[in-house]
């Protein structure tokens, strides 16, 4: 685990260095300088642009760190890597042209309940593209075992780009709607970025000649683009709906609260960057007994480092709402709650998905997470319109709670492990001991000055109580190694 540790640590800095800014966007400067109704729309563009995003990769990304491991020669890996890059080419070139015969009707469609949206549409397919193409070029560094700057475009720059972008429309510098074009422009310049690092670690020859197993990885490519296709559904066909049905500002407000909720799954993100490579390359050595000791280690890390974030989010929320600037992103806390239960539930699933994509029974994730788009959809159409936008974020728990549980059944069935060690039960206690002890009170002073209080209390015990029973040894080398350098 120390390559995971070390990498992991480099990238949770990164990624919490970019949720500093992120937090200081969404809860100060978006609502502040382009109020809901812009802040919406980006929401909303964003959004779009992910659920459009699988569609245009066709698996590659996920095709990358699965085979390119297996491949012995760098004459085979050469043809894999130059067919890695044509087929999103050929999927853009696609929908480029589909967009452009049918932009009229896109448009319209889109722009159906809120009009200022049509003159945006085709920054949908831009960013995109442009997605697409980070995503290929960073799993083809994250297979050379170099995944830090990528993690750094993709959590660090953007958030860095919109900081910049607000201060600019705030002191006039940049208008509301040209913020849009030029954050569309910052997409495009991270893709190049990436593409420039990607082949400085690794130079293909490039040739039209398929590798030996093109039709598997060609199939896997496909799995991976009808399942990568239902899951960014799953993630973000909520924003998508809000536009249809309410006002495009209350896809602000909903958005800050689940942002906020998913703050914990930062250490999940910034472990998988480095768990997906070794992974696979486990699956592809049959080394079992490695695969199941990473099951059980990056479950414990996880579930521990999200309980403290999601106890300090959750027991400071009634606080951090009280800091907004508009009472209409107040409001939020039972979908803060809702989504960082969620997320808390998949961090305890541990490197599970990656387990899955990488296995021979890759397949059952098309059915699954089809399965699980088709019921988040129905769920959120029924939900929205019975408790507005808290329906939503109850859409999402019940379909990651259920299936999620299955997730934990069919690697069980397939492969006998599990990510239960006898840490579990105790790290589960330990949150839900403290979030009851801590949710329900506030010291009477200023909101700073209670959130500073009341999360220094909760980090004091929650670190204290982790180390004095040994709840993660990986965790307690790294807190050591942090005490030794201080």
């Amino acid at each position: 685990m120390s390559i995971i540790i070390k990498q992991s640590f480099k990238n949770s800095i990164i990624i919490y260095s970019g949720f500093i800014i992120g937090i200081t966007n969404t809860l100060i400067l978006y609502p502040e300088i382009l109020k809901g109704k812009y802040y919406g729309i980006v929401v909303f563009l964003l959004s779009a642009s992910n659920i459009i995003m699988p569609l245009t990769a066709v698996g590659v990304h996920y095709t990358i760190v699965k085979f390119f491991s297996s491949f012995e020669s760098k004459t085979e890996r050469d043809k894999f890597m130059s067919i890695m890059l044509l087929l999103p080419l050929l999927m853009a070139l696609l929908i480029a042209y589909f967009v452009t015969k049918f932009y009229e009707q896109i448009s319209n469609y889109i722009a159906n309940e809120n009009i200022i949206l049509k003159d945006y549409t085709f920054v949908i397919f831009i960013i995109a593209i442009s997605c697409t193409y980070f995503e290929v070029f960073y799993s083809w560094a994250k297979v050379q075992m170099k995944s830090v700057f990528g993690n750094f475009l993709k959590e660090f720059w953007n958030r860095a780009v919109v900081l910049t972008l607000l201060l600019a429309v705030g002191f006039k510098f940049v208008t509301k709607s040209e913020f849009v074009y030029f954050l569309t422009g910052a997409y495009l310049l991270r893709f190049f970025l990436m593409m420039i690092y990607a082949l400085w670690l690794y130079s293909p020859s490039f040739t039209l000649k398929l590798p030996e197993n093109f039709q598997s990885i060609f199939k896997y490519s496909l799995f991976m683009l009808l399942a990568g296709s239902t899951g960014a559904i799953l993630l973000d066909i909520d924003k998508v709906m809000i536009p249809s049905k309410e006002q495009i500002e209350l896809t602000a407000y909903y958005a800050v609260a689940v942002f906020i909720g998913t703050v914990i799954e930062v250490p999940g993100r910034a472990m998988s960057q480095i768990l997906q490579p070794i992974t696979s390359k486990t699956i592809n050595e049959n080394n079992n007994l490695k695969l199941e000791n990473l099951y059980k280690k990056s479950s414990v890390s996880l579930l521990l480092i999200g309980g403290f974030f999601f106890l300090i989010i959750n027991c400071c929320i009634h606080e951090l709402f009280k800091l907004m600037p508009h009472k209409g992103y107040a409001g939020g806390e039972l979908i803060v709650l809702m989504v960082s239960v969620a997320k808390l539930f998949t961090m305890f699933l541990g490197n599970n998905g990656t387990i899955i994509n990488n296995s021979s029974f890759y397949t059952i994730m098309l059915p699954l997470n089809l399965s699980m788009a088709l019921s988040v959809y129905f769920l959120n159409l029924w939900l929205l319109d019975t408790f507005s936008v808290n329906g939503l974020a109850l859409a999402t728990l019940i379909v990651i709670l259920i299936f999620n549980s299955v997730k934990l059944f069919i690697v069980k069935q397939k492969l006998n492990i599990t990510p239960i060690t006898s840490k579990t039960l105790a790290i589960f206690l330990l949150i839900i001991l403290l979030f009851f002890l801590f949710y329900f009170w506030n010291f009477s002073f200023h909101p700073v000055l209670n959130v500073f209080l009341k999360s220094s209390l909760i980090a004091v015990l929650y670190i204290y109580i982790s180390i004095r029973f040994n709840l993660s040894k990986d965790i307690n080398i790294v807190l050591l190694k942090i005490k030794n350098k201080i």
